[in-house]
């Protein structure tokens, strides 16, 4: 199964650009799709690989950076802008 997610990260911390910047490098390094974009991180590929990287990525920020808030929508199937069906 196809997982499309959207995800948003916001720290509890005066410096909240490097923990972003961080976890956006490390999603890059996982072999899924990622896109990001001002307000929140595209995030494409099967199920189980997507949600194991979130939990493993989020764990390791809390561990790493210490507090912060995620912020995610899931979608079922393939959602990026080239594999959209026409509206």
């Amino acid at each position: 199964m196809y997982l499309s997610v959207q995800l948003s990260c916001y720290p509890l911390a005066d410096d909240f650009r490097s923990p972003i910047k961080a976890i956006i490098e490390r999603l890059k390094n996982t072999g899924l799709e990622v896109y990001p974009n001002r307000m929140s991180t595209q995030i494409f590929g099967d199920y189980d690989q997507v949600m194991q990287v979130l939990s493993d990525t989020m764990k390791w920020s809390f561990e790493t950076y210490g507090k912060a808030v995620f912020v995610a929508n899931f979608i079922e199937g393939d959602r990026r802008p080239e594999h959209r069906e026409p509206a």
